[in-house]
């Protein structure tokens, strides 16, 4: 015979819910302990000896870097396009002295347009020995000569790819593929800015119609980092960033600044529920800095303030290249009051409107230096004249070089190679004057001390104060870095 079913034992709700409530806290108490100690490693965890709490912290406060810095900010001139190495800082006399004669052995998948591959071609430049580091330049940077013995080049570098979009991102991010940080995003995130009103990183492209380069804003992209360090675009035409003039309802008896006190804190209710929403404490910072900067911004942004012959001496008065002196300017003007990164295009999206020369590579790269050569000259000595040349680190540079073969055409020109391109550094701690690598007698290929992008990076990173294995990010179950799993500082560029 079967027993009886025990009648089960009345619950009520709340102490089902008390129940409940206790197993999630005791879950929650363990991914708590492990949560704190990746938050402390990453140097976002903010503690008060009454009580230790996890609190919202901002983002971009200023961080100790993992060593002594030598810069504490960054200009990068990026030369979209891929400037030839051959034609404007890589002198090769034996390029000259074969000019007209094939190249034996040459793969033809090396360029982009394999059906177009011509003879070895010498460079349609001059070039003369400048400074007392007797460097050679090319005829086409008459004011950059002046300045080379500030500069440390390295002409042995080499990438990836030799298409325009995944080498734009093996440059910016360190890897040849959308989605990751650009190192602007990595600089901030490792060292936060040093002005609380404005951007702590800043981009500023083609002005004249030409575009964005290609991959676009993917270039300054924080990835899976919080957007709060991606870069902050200036738009080259019209209003620079949105919103810089509040709504008029909101400017009358401090509206605005009650209506954000409001969304302020009913955020920060939510994130005291949410301690480890790091991208809404992201976000708070976001409306507090669009708020200050309204005050800050026009103010950084106009470059009337400086006197007459500053503004002649960067070009500002010159059609040729008032463009791009005004965007020098400003890059000055910004890293002065204490943004981290500031990033500024040379040429926009398509063949030729850019330092793309795969035609008339004389009247492409001749064009394109007439308009930067004199602004950047400018801003070297503008910024050592104020004495921010030694905690600013210049770069200038491309994501690939160019073949020293022709590409065929009525007017030849060079197509695209990642086995050999040249980028020079000036202040922010490198050794001046100084010539790191080389490529072989005509330059086709890196051939000593070569330098993969993944060494740029880590050498950037150390002027800056940081080491490259250590400033990491840990997404989708693994922590990520600029450098991927390469990168060696070039230790022979820091002074």
């Amino acid at each position: 015979m079967s027993q009886p079913i025990t009648e089960l034992p009345t619950i009520s709700l709340n102490q089902l819910l008390a129940r409940r409530q206790l197993l999630k806290r005791a879950g929650s108490g363990l991914g708590t302990l492990g949560l704190l100690s990746l938050l402390q490693q990453e140097g976002i965890l903010e503690t008060s000896q009454a009580a230790p709490s996890l609190q919202a912290t901002n983002p971009l406060a200023p961080k100790q870097p993992h060593m002594p810095a030598k810069a504490k900010a960054v200009i990068w001139l990026f030369i979209n396009g891929g400037p030839s190495q051959v034609d404007t800082w890589d002198y090769k006399p034996e390029l000259e002295k074969r000019d007209g004669v094939a190249l034996e052995g040459f793969d033809n998948k090396t360029g982009f347009f394999q059906n177009a591959v011509g003879p070895l071609m010498k460079s349609p430049f001059k070039f003369k020995q400048y400074g007392e580091s007797g460097k050679w330049v090319s005829d086409i940077f008459p004011h950059l000569s002046q300045h080379v013995d500030k500069m440390a080049f390295i002409h042995s570098g080499f990438t990836e790819s030799n298409n325009h979009s995944p080498a734009l991102f093996m440059m910016n991010c360190g890897v040849p593929k959308m989605g990751h940080p650009c190192v602007g995003s990595w600089v901030t995130y490792g060292l936060g800015s040093e002005s609380d009103s404005l951007p702590a990183f800043v981009v500023m492209s083609d002005p004249l119609g030409r575009g964005l380069p290609k991959g676009q804003s993917l270039n300054w992209g924080a990835g899976f980092l919080p957007s709060v360090f991606q870069g902050t675009y200036l738009r080259p035409t019209g209003e620079p960033i949105d919103n810089l003039q509040p709504p008029a309802v909101l400017t009358h008896k401090g509206r605005q600044r009650s209506q954000l006190d409001l969304v302020k804190a009913l955020n920060r209710q939510h994130l005291e529920r949410n301690e480890s929403d790091q991208e809404l404490a992201a976000r708070i910072e976001s409306f507090e800095l669009a708020y200050r900067m309204q005050s800050a911004a026009p103010e950084a942004l106009d470059i009337s303030r400086e006197p007459k012959h500053l503004q002649e001496q960067y070009g500002i008065g010159d059609k040729k290249c008032e463009h791009f002196a005004k965007q020098c300017l400003i890059a000055r003007r910004m890293v002065e009051r204490g943004t981290r990164f500031v990033q500024i295009y040379s040429g926009g999206m398509e063949n030729q409107r850019s330092w793309d020369g795969h035609q008339d590579i004389k009247g492409n790269h001749s064009g394109f230096a007439g308009e930067t050569d004199q602004p950047i000259a400018a801003l070297l000595g503008d910024l050592e004249a104020r004495g921010l040349l030694d905690e600013t680190l210049v770069i200038w540079g491309g994501e690939f070089g160019r073949l020293p073969i022709a590409q065929k055409g009525a007017n030849p020109g060079r197509d695209h190679n990642p086995h050999a391109f040249t980028t020079w550094l000036a202040g922010g701690g490198v050794k001046a004057g100084t010539t790191y690598g080389a490529t072989d007698e005509i330059g086709f290929k890196a051939a000593e001390n070569k330098v993969h992008v993944n060494d740029l990076h880590a050498t950037i990173l150390r002027l800056l104060g940081m080491d490259h294995e250590k400033l990491t990010y840990l997404y989708s179950g693994r922590r990520f870095r600029l450098t991927d799993v390469g990168g060696h500082v070039i230790d022979e560029l820091i002074a």
